[in-house]
């Protein structure tokens, strides 16, 4: 039984952020040091990025009556450009109502998307989201905004960080295999821009010139696409967390919004261990299982890492050959530009192969969670990708953890 996800959809907030007029007012702040300024300078130049989305709508920097417009401003007042520092709950309280229209569009998109898919058919609702926390939450506000049974089974993935749409996936997955009935909403959104702010900590500078706000969703289930549609099947999940990176990539609750550790060491551990993280995963591939050398695993308690239980590398193989010939499409989490480079430098894929990831990085920046899902309807919607092509699929996050999955292009 095939399970595939289909009808992927995007959408993000209206406020559109030039990355240059953002760099602009962060290096402005009058509370930030002489190396904090050119710390700003360069993350925001080298970051990949042209524009972002947010839900602060006062970040509307290229109108002139924004100054009057804005009378009671909590994330930024475009009278003195001053950057603020709301409260955690001020942050949140904006998260609610946000998100949530968020989540509800992307999903309402994904179902009309989807053909002789209805909302009377879905069965489970899976959330995805590390920005912003309330109950009931964003699984319960889908099945009441989008008329969707009131017995739909519900869950939330929260707080994971920017892998979590991974294993949103390889639950729907599961549901799928258990109830071939089943068919499964899957939605990401991620609000990351209310917790941006200004500082002289080299972390918190990466982050401020990488973030942004969007939100995804699709459908898996077994039932095949209709003809003329393109869908991905789903073969294989993976994940591993790799021997060093605990401290470098973090998800923290501060009283002025959530604090992203993301050190600049991170490209360099991914460059590392990226094709160790690969080696489960394609050696449980009959096709793909030569291209890499046996890769050396520590199953987790209780685990099998050959089963596709989580794993701790402990041990980076060395590949036999190179992937970018044996699988066409790749999506690879565009965490940041250096990320995206090194990955193409280790696996050896061509600057073509790297497109959907890069342009959904200088369009959108990056949208934590939801961003992978971004990349992968890039591809899906890409007249490049054709019936039985691979597709590999790859998201970095806290731990530090890296999730992959093998998907299978087809077309009804």
């Amino acid at each position: 039984m095939s399970v595939t996800l289909r009808a992927l959809q995007t959408v993000v907030p209206p406020t559109v952020l030039i990355q240059e007029q953002v760099r602009d007012v962060f290096a402005s702040q009058p509370d930030l040091s002489r190396l904090g300024k050119r710390l700003v300078t360069v993350s925001f130049n080298l970051s990949g990025i042209d524009t972002r989305h947010s839900v602060i709508d006062e970040l509307t920097l290229d109108t002139p009556a924004r100054e009057s417009e804005v009378t009671d401003p909590q994330f930024f007042d475009p009278a003195t450009q001053r950057l603020l520092r709301p409260s955690t709950r001020v942050r949140n309280e904006l998260y609610i109502v946000e998100a949530t229209k968020l989540f509800v569009e992307a999903g309402r998109r994904a179902l009309a998307a989807c053909p002789g898919i209805e909302a009377s058919d879905v069965t489970h609702v899976v959330t995805v989201s590390c920005t912003g926390f309330f109950a009931p939450g964003p699984d319960y506000m889908l099945v009441r905004e989008l008329g969707l049974s009131p017995a739909t089974q519900r869950y939330h993935l929260g707080f994971m960080g920017c892998y979590a749409s991974m294993p949103a996936l390889r639950t729907a997955k599961q549901f799928v295999e258990a109830d071939p009935t089943a068919v499964v909403l899957v939605v990401s959104a991620e609000l990351c821009s209310l917790h941006l702010r200004t500082s002289d900590d080299p972390d918190t500078i990466v982050a401020s010139s990488l973030f942004s706000d969007g939100a995804a969703a699709g459908i898996v289930s077994a039932r095949p696409p209709e003809p003329g549609e393109k869908a991905f099947n789903l073969d294989l999940f993976e994940t591993v967390i790799t021997p060093i990176g605990e401290e470098d990539m973090a998800w923290k609750i501060g009283d002025e919004g959530f604090e992203m550790i993301l050190s600049t060491y991170v490209p360099h551990i991914i460059d590392q261990h990226i094709e160790g993280a690969l080696a489960p995963l394609f050696a449980r591939d009959a096709q793909l299982a030569a291209v890499l050398a046996p890769a050396v695993l520590a199953p987790a308690v209780g685990g099998d890492a050959a089963a596709g239980s989580v794993a701790t590398l402990v041990a980076p193989p060395a590949l036999a050959d190179t992937p970018a010939t044996a699988i066409a499409h790749w999506a690879i989490h565009p965490g940041g530009r250096s990320i995206l480079d090194k990955t193409e430098a280790k696996l050896g894929l061509s600057e073509a192969q790297l497109v959907p990831s890069r342009e959904t990085l200088r369009n959108y920046g990056n949208m934590s969670s939801a961003t992978i899902l971004f990349v992968l309807k890039a591809i899906m919607d890409s007249p490049d990708a054709t019936d039985g092509e691979r597709v590999c699929a790859m998201a970095f996050g806290p731990g530090l953890t890296v999730e992959s999955g093998l998907m299978t292009v087809t077309a009804g």
